[in-house]
């Protein structure tokens, strides 16, 4: 658990490092159009900023079940079924993620090109779906985990705990 905790504390500090590269950079976009300096990395460094912000903050949101959900639906279903639901949900997403990391792995490979204005390949962007599948697979398998071992509060759930 403690290795799980760490990666948490790691996905958490990159993904606010990226949103605030994100902020940054736009802000020496808008500062670069009434400076003489022109700035043409800033809008491709701010998409792939974003790109990693997403890859290391998906796989929280997965853990503590901050996605989209119908909560009518769920509110209404027993504790016993829910559980059976949820993993059955994480079974298919596993599923999904297998998918993923074998075509983000693919992706990965045919970037070979450099960046239109940055000094890397592209390679170093296409991983991310890679990254973001591999840690999205980990986290669904601690979900399942703990769907199976009933350490899960449903009604904590509801009001924004952790699952």
């Amino acid at each position: 658990m403690k290795i799980r905790k760490w990666l948490d504390t790691v996905l958490a500090f990159l993904t606010v490092v990226s949103l605030t590269g994100v902020i940054v950079v736009v802000m020496v976009q808008i500062m670069s159009r009434y400076l003489p300096y022109t700035a043409i990395w800033t809008e491709e460094l701010t998409r792939y900023l974003f790109i990693y912000a997403i890859c290391f903050g998906a796989p929280l949101a997965l853990l503590r079940g901050e996605y989209i959900n119908v909560d009518m639906i769920l509110t209404k279903m027993s504790h016993h079924f829910r559980r059976f639901y949820e993993i059955g949900i994480y079974a298919v997403l596993m599923v999904l993620f297998g998918v993923m990391i074998k075509t983000g792995y693919d992706f990965t490979l045919v970037g070979t090109q450099t960046s239109a204005t940055m000094p890397f390949k592209m390679s170093a962007i296409h991983a991310a779906i890679l990254i973001m599948s591999i840690l999205l697979a980990f986290y669904s398998i601690v979900k399942i985990v703990k769907l199976i071992r009933n350490e899960v509060d449903f009604k904590s759930d509801i009001d924004g705990g952790e699952l």
